[in-house]
């Protein structure tokens, strides 16, 4: 379950701290006022009760049913972990649901049942149908997982899919349509091999016979041998509809001259030799969790023409459900599908195979360190993190539910239900994952620059933990090696300590201050003072004589303090602007507000920079630019002198003919409200509601946004600092560990060149 790089203490920490757990419930109307409270229940909650009661499809219309999925467990078999019971799986279940949300915008709810007893566990379920537009059964130990399955398939009008099985069964099947597409093989003619008779092993084995294969191509194995006609020992009905007509009794027998190999086994059940007796051109999924029965670097010492691939995010073409799951879910839903049958997960696996066939986005490829992802034998299967997977999914999903017969509500216009689509989710959160994966394949050396604090130690331990690079503490070793040993945090591995004082550096680093400050009324014995003393000075000259790649600080000095110390060291870029720019994510919307932190009273030329830079970066997330500049008046309503500077970048930028949209001055009302936009100011030329807000001033740039993160209750990254010509960022007093990782993979990435 739990990644090597993360530690006991760290992932408890993550779920305990703030409000305990991963989800929460936050209505969608306004509850404030006594009309919306009487609205919102007694008496107007009645008109929606009678109109469902005369036409139970209206509930998709009046309740939140038709966008709900119920992730349930007993806990039985819960990956890696075995049956550890019902409430111990409840961090895997909120888990699961926070995924249907973030890749597709699917609102769930875990539901852990404390019964083995099938008969038990099937009435509860169908018994809350009512609540749910779709049922995600997950980690229930098989042969039980099958029988609840098709018992709740068979009583409820809504979809019931065990992951286990069919996720992984779909992923496999993508990447098996294109290793078949490149090694020149007929699906019907393929010979298969199963190592495992598990849940996942069996739905692999009925979704790609249901895609053509042959039924005697097909061999599986368990622990006790191949599964043959005839053979009595360890059987039962579902492994028995499996049986092979084989004198094979083994799996290296059975793997001689096979074109594929599936394992959803043990760690090390497949041996190079048993590859070696494989066909031409193998094809191996070796997907055992955590370890795969054969690695990708073992395959390669005698099999070079072979593809492969596993469950594991290290190596190419990695099998991992949330590729499915929530995009299934999605296309389910929005056509109201009674069910998931075969024509779905087909064409699922069909829209996740072509996805690896197309060009892969710049925001994608970027996100691999130079290694650019093209269709071939280590890129059969798209990476997690495609933005486009929302689309090309459930869109299949949904016409392969129309055409099966199995949509209650199908859809009319294919090309709108795209856009509703690419509108379901915010990009940010994408290109933040891409933009952590491209410093993980570009390894960083990062400076927390106050490197005593107990948060400045933990965002360490958690950077070098994440594989982002090298963590480098500014402090004092004994110190720092104290403090670890007291808080308990594990080994300081990996991480490196620089004592300012005594730094074989030193001189080196008093000789560039002196030579950039001597003019500016420091002598030399003020800038080795400030060498030896001030730990910003330090981690600046690391960063800008390239012993670093970028810096961290702010946790106990005011953004002020610590901005003057990295500007007396590092230059800003010639001709942009330096600013601060806070990025903030509230309620599935990701708003870009500068300048936050550097221009007191930005003149016209400062605001144009401003936007241009702040909407180029808007970009480099994955949004287009809507850059509204902000002011209390609307459009000279009320006519302000002071806004006599925004009117004037508004036409600075209409003569630098930028490409991106922009307008203003006007009020955040107006910049935020599309349709009130449209309806009192059709001359504006956003279209839509603004997502790149500038501000007027430093004064209502920092209450706003500082306002905006304590009662938002959204996500603030920042403030980020833009335009040096080194990489250095500044938390705000108080960031707490996670906001100190995150700016430091930011500060990193904002390094590569």
């Amino acid at each position: 379950m739990a990644s090597d790089r993360i530690t006991d203490q760290e992932a408890l920490q993550f779920h305990a701290s703030g409000r305990p757990g991963k989800i929460e419930i936050t209505p969608t109307k306004p509850l404030t006022t006594q009309r919306e409270l009487s609205l919102a229940y007694s008496p107007g909650v009645a008109v929606p009760c009678l109109r469902i009661a005369e036409d139970p499809s209206a509930a998709y219309d009046y309740t939140a049913r038709g966008n709900m999925v119920a992730v349930i467990t007993n806990g039985t078999a819960v990956l890696g972990l075995g049956n550890i019971g019902a409430l111990a799986s409840k961090p895997v279940m909120e888990g699961k649901a926070v995924l249907f949300k973030r890749f597709a915008d699917v609102d769930s709810i875990d539901l852990e049942l404390d019964t083995e007893d099938v008969d038990e566990f099937v009435n509860c379920v169908r018994f809350l149908g009512p609540s749910f537009g779709g049922i995600n059964l997950e980690d229930i130990k098989a042969p039980e997982c099958f029988i609840i399955e098709q018992r709740l398939r068979e009583v409820m009008n809504i979809p019931v899919f065990h992951d286990d099985q069919h996720g992984t069964a779909i992923i496999a099947a993508a990447g098996l349509i294109n290793a078949l597409h490149l090694t020149g093989r007929n699906i019907r003619d393929t010979k298969l091999v199963v190592n495992g008779a598990g849940a996942a092993a069996i739905a692999c084995v009925e979704l790609v016979k249901a895609m053509g294969m042959g039924a005697d191509n097909v061999i599986m194995c368990d622990s006790k041998g191949v599964i043959y006609q005839g053979r009595e020992e360890g059987m039962n009905q579902w492994k028995s509809a499996h049986a092979a007509v084989t004198d094979t009794r083994s799996l290296q027998e059975a793997l001689e001259g096979a074109d594929v190999f599936f394992g959803l086994s043990v760690k090390g059940a497949v041996t190079p030799a048993m590859v070696g007796a494989m066909a031409d051109k193998p094809i191996i999924f070796a997907m055992a969790n955590p370890d795969p029965e054969i690695t990708p670097d073992e395959v390669k010492t005698v099999r070079q023409d072979a593809i492969v691939a596993t469950g594991r995010s290290d190596y190419p073409n990695q099998v991992n459900n949330v590729l499915g799951f929530p995009y299934i879910f999605r296309g389910a839903l929005d056509v109201r599908a009674s069910t998931i049958n075969d024509a779905m997960k087909i064409a699922a696996a069909e829209a996740i195979a072509e996805l690896a066939r197309e060009d892969v986005p710049d925001e994608v490829a970027a996100a691999y360190g130079g290694r650019r992802l093209r269709y071939g034998s280590e890129y059969i299967i798209p990476v997690p993190f495609d933005p486009r997977l929302i689309v090309s999914v459930p869109e299949k999903v949904a016409r392969a539910a129309m055409d099966s017969g199995v949509a209650t509500r199908p859809i009319i216009d294919i090309e709108t239900y795209r856009s509703e689509l690419k509108s379901r989710l915010d990009p940010t959160a994408s290109m933040l994952n891409l933009i952590f994966d491209k410093v993980r394949s570009n390894p960083r050396r990062v400076i927390f620059a106050e490197g005593e604090e107990e948060r400045a130690i933990r965002a360490a331990i958690a950077f070098r933990s994440e594989g982002y690079g090298t963590p480098v503490l500014i402090g004092r070793e004994n110190r720092i090696e104290d403090m670890v040993a007291q808080m308990g945090l594990g080994s300081l591995g990996g991480i490196e300590i620089q004592n300012a004082r005594v730094s074989l550096e030193n001189k080196r680093y008093t000789d560039f201050v002196y030579n950039r400050l001597q003019r500016k009324g420091f002598l030399f014995r003020d800038c080795q003072r400030m060498v030896n003393q001030d730990r910003n000075i330090f981690a600046a000259c690391m960063v800008a004589m390239g012993d670093a790649d970028a810096m961290v600080t702010g946790l106990t000095r005011s953004f002020s303090v610590c901005y003057e110390a990295i500007t007396q060291i590092i230059d800003p870029v010639p001709g942009e602007r330096v600013m601060g720019l806070m990025v903030a994510i509230v309620r599935g919307r990701t708003y870009f507000i500068a300048d936050t932190n550097i221009h007191t009273v930005p003149t016209p030329e400062e605001l144009a920079d401003i936007a241009a830079e702040a909407a180029e970066y808007a970009r480099k997330m994955g949004h287009e630019p809507r850059v509204a500049f902000l002011s209390h008046s609307t459009f000279g309503n009320p006519m302000l002198e002071n806004d006599d500077r925004l009117r004037e970048a508004v036409s600075l930028l209409d003569k630098r003919e930028v490409d991106f949209e922009y307008d203003g001055e006007m009020s955040a009302t107006a910049a935020l409200n599309a349709e009130q936009m449209r309806e009192l100011y059709p001359f504006c030329r956003l279209s839509g509601a603004a997502n790149v807000l500038v501000m007027p001033a430093l004064h209502s740039a920092h209450i706003s946004t500082r306002m905006l993160k304590e009662v938002g209750g959204g996500t603030i990254l920042g403030p980020m600092l833009r335009g040096l010509t080194k990489s250095a960022q500044i938390v705000p007093l108080g960031a707490s560990v996670n906001d100190c990782v995150s700016i430091a993979a930011l500060a990193g990435y904002d390094s590569i060149r």
